[in-house]
This record gives C-alpha cells, sequence and structure tokens, in this order.
C-alpha cells in the first residue's frame, strides 16, 4: 500500500498527489515537496490516504519533510523581495520595447528561482531580457506566459457580483464558457454585463445551465405547434419556474397550460364564479337616472337673436337681472305702434312662406334714431 497526500501551493490553485512516505500529515500542515521546477513549500489539504500500488500515477514525487520556522522564515524574507523584482523587470521590459505586460514575480521559497509572469498577444523573443535579469539577481530566471483568465486568477479583484472572484476563492480549474449558456438562460447578450474582469465570459454562467436545461427538457419549445383539445396552438414563452407556457389558440385566443395539460391535450378548466367572487358590476343593477323637473333642463332652449338684444338693454330696474317672459308680461307689452314711437327696436317681420315651403327673410331694418 501507498500512502499518498493531497497539496496545493497558492490559494484557489490547483490540487496535486505527493507520496507522504512514513509522514504524519494532517490537513494545513506546511511541508516542502520535491517539484520539476524545484523544491517548494506547500499545504496538505487531505490528510494521507492508502492506495494500491496500481493506482499510483506516474511521476509522483514525494514530500521531503514538514516546514521548519527556518523555512517559513526563509519564504517569508524572499517573498518581500518579489516587489523589487516586479520594478526591476518592469524598468527593462520598457527600456526594450518589449509587447508584453508584467502581471507577478514569484521567489522559490529557497531564492534558487525567480518566476515571471505576463501576459502577450504572440511569442515573445525575451533572451536578452533574461541576461539582464539573471546578471542582476544572480539566480536562475524562468519567463512564463499566461492567459487573462490566469492574470485575473492572480491579481484577483471583485466581480459584478460585488464578490471576490471565484478564481480567487475556490474555483481550481477553468471550465468552458460559450454563449449558447447565456441564451439558455434567458439573460440579455450584453458584452459589459456577461463578461468577468478578465474580458472574457463569466464562470458563473456555468454553474446553473445544467439546471436550466433539464428544467426546460419538460416543456415544449418556443414555436413549437402543439395539440390543445381539438385546436392547434403555438407556444410563444416559457417559465421554467413555474413549468407552465404560454400559447396561442388557432382561434386568437391565448391561455397559460402546465406541463399536466399539455401531457392530457386539454385546456385548463375555467373556475366556476360563485356569487362573492362575482365582480360588484354584475351584482349591482345599474342606478335609475335622476328625473329632471323639467324638459327644458335637458335641452337648452335657444334664444333669437332678438331677444338676446333686448335682454342687454333691460328695462332698467337693475344690473345683471334675467329678462323673462311671463303671462302678465305679455298682457301689458306694448303695442307695435307705441314701441316705434319711443324708438325701440322691432322684431323682423317674417314674410309669407314661399311655394317651395321655405320662408323669405326681410332683411332687418335699422333703428331709427330718434328725433332731436
Amino acid at each position: 500500500m501507498i500512502r499518498i497526500t493531497a497539496i496545493k501551493f497558492r490559494d484557489a490553485g490547483k490540487i496535486y498527489d505527493f507520496d507522504a512516505g512514513d509522514l504524519e500529515l494532517k490537513a494545513a500542515d506546511r511541508v516542502v515537496v520535491e517539484t520539476e521546477r524545484g523544491r517548494a513549500l506547500g499545504r496538505v489539504v487531505l490528510p494521507p490516504r492508502e492506495i494500491l500500488p496500481e493506482e499510483q500515477g506516474e511521476g509522483l514525487k514525494k514530500v521531503l519533510r514538514k516546514a521548519s520556522a527556518e523555512d517559513l522564515e526563509m519564504a517569508d524574507r524572499y517573498a518581500a523581495r518579489e516587489k523589487e523584482a516586479l520594478r526591476f523587470c518592469q524598468t527593462r521590459i520598457e527600456e526594450r520595447k518589449l509587447d508584453m505586460k508584467l502581471v507577478q514575480a514569484e521567489y522559490l521559497f529557497d531564492g534558487s528561482k525567480i518566476v515571471f509572469y505576463f501576459t502577450a498577444d504572440g511569442r515573445i523573443d525575451f533572451r536578452d531580457l533574461v541576461k539582464d535579469l539573471a546578471q542582476y539577481f544572480h539566480t536562475r530566471i524562468e519567463m512564463r506566459q499566461i492567459g487573462v483568465r490566469d492574470e485575473a486568477k492572480l491579481v484577483g479583484g471583485l466581480g459584478v457580483c460585488g464578490r471576490e472572484l471565484c478564481c480567487c476563492t475556490f474555483l481550481r480549474e477553468f471550465n468552458p464558457v460559450s454563449v449558447k449558456m447565456a441564451k439558455e438562460q434567458g439573460l440579455a447578450l450584453n458584452p459589459s454585463k456577461i463578461s468577468g474582469q478578465c474580458g472574457r465570459l463569466l464562470c458563473c454562467l456555468g454553474y446553473e445551465y445544467e439546471t436550466y436545461c433539464h428544467l426546460k427538457r419538460c416543456l415544449p419549445k418556443v414555436g413549437k405547434i402543439i395539440k390543445v383539445g381539438e385546436l392547434e396552438a403555438m407556444v410563444l414563452s416559457q417559465d421554467i419556474f413555474t413549468g407552465k407556457v404560454k400559447v396561442k389558440l388557432e382561434t386568437g385566443s391565448e391561455a397559460v397550460l402546465s406541463a399536466q395539460d399539455i401531457e392530457r391535450g386539454e385546456l385548463p378548466a375555467a373556475p366556476e364564479k360563485t356569487r362573492a367572487e362575482k365582480p360588484e358590476a354584475e351584482t349591482r343593477r345599474p342606478a335609475p337616472a335622476p328625473e329632471t323637473a323639467k324638459d327644458e333642463d335637458k335641452v337648452p332652449r335657444k334664444r333669437s337673436r332678438g331677444r338676446s338684444r333686448n335682454k342687454r338693454k333691460g328695462s332698467g330696474e337693475g344690473d345683471g337681472a334675467e329678462a323673462k317672459t311671463t303671462p302678465a308680461a305679455k298682457e301689458t307689452r306694448p303695442a307695435v305702434g307705441e314701441r316705434r314711437e319711443q324708438g325701440k327696436d322691432t322684431p323682423a317681420e317674417q314674410a309669407p312662406a314661399a311655394p317651395g315651403g321655405e320662408r323669405k327673410r326681410r332683411p332687418r331694418r335699422r333703428p331709427r334714431k330718434k328725433d332731436q
């Protein structure tokens, strides 16, 4: 039997298996291991477990020892020099005018090597740069080109959701993400909304993709023609959370169907309305229209031009008083000849009816001025 343990070298980094040998290790212990790049300082993720020799992978490295206080002190001392190494390398890049973006500088825990991480659009000839760095730091230099996602993982930051980036906290590997995942979840295809700090599609688009696909399998697709009773209907939209679809019947009306209704091929039964559920407009009878005292209040009576002019002149009894015609006033109204003597207007005399049935009105006479 072989005892192996899981070890990581950075937060949210990949986990590698190492041969624990006879060491008694537990989670969160710091250990010194042998890697392809040399000796490195790692952290135990899982305690040792036993496996069969046939299950052992190729090139399994061994855990050398538990990290001592001197190892931890040495690692902290070289980690403090990483900022200086990053600044010097950036100066050399600008002097040589290299088209590359420096991301991070990392010392091995014993200072035997410095690893510089950078991003670039294509291949970069950095041989002269490596010579300058090796001459200045007197140690081995490694230039490693990484992608934009790895850059975001090293730099860190906050995402559009307001939380720390997933790749910096728990996401150890990058899974492929496509625009199809955003379409299946009904998200707006706005690059600023579905892109992360690295400029690529958000990793969280793949978290619920399988759930959306599973829920949509139970419902017909949008635009599909289905049979509902004796009618045909076209699916307009889906609501996967309630398990219902909105359809348009061939009669022109719309309906909301559940998955059970689609399986039965029937329209949902309309709920029966009780007396209490009926709207108030149906239960109450319309109130009768109020009776008017006179028919004259309904239709306003048009006044002739002669009456309005007499009303404006008035009898002089008071300002603003309306001149109403009463039976007593008709008896006391002066004759036509008397009114002419007083100089008042006379209503236009109507001519006899024409043969065609229309009346011809004579031109209105202008009032004569009172003799001076």
